[in-house]
């Protein structure tokens, strides 16, 4: 049964910073390639960042890359992203999938219910 959960969003002005988070349950969370995603209202799904289970270094998509910080915490099976210097076009709900870049808009893994953005004065 997996389940992915993320938290953390919230209400924030341009240029301010949040922290989300992504607690994973009924896989093996350590040995898994995860992917953080987004939508906005009334656009397509967009990859954000993805993290494997055996690189140290996440990729990003190049409107957040210098901006966000995804990271992964294999003993809490949580993953992270650190988003910073936040704008209004980062407004979206975002989801963690347990998914490689290649698959995110596939929609055949498992994804999270989501947690909304949103970056407005």
């Amino acid at each position: 049964q997996v389940q992915l959960v993320e938290s953390g969003g919230g209400l924030v002005q341009p240029g301010g910073s949040l922290k989300l988070a992504c607690v994973a349950s009924g896989f093996t969370f350590d040995s898994a390639t995860m992917s953080w995603v987004r939508q906005a209202p009334g656009e397509a799904l967009e990859w954000v960042a993805t993290i494997s289970s055996v690189s140290p270094n996440p990729i990003y998509t190049r409107s957040v890359k210098d901006r966000f910080i995804m990271s992964r915490d294999n003993e809490q099976s949580t993953m992270y992203l650190e988003m910073n210097d936040l704008r209004p076009e980062d407004t979206a709900m975002y989801y963690c999938t347990k998914a490689p870049r290649r698959r995110v808009y596939d929609g055949t893994d498992p994804w999270g219910p989501g947690t909304q953005v949103t970056v407005s004065s």
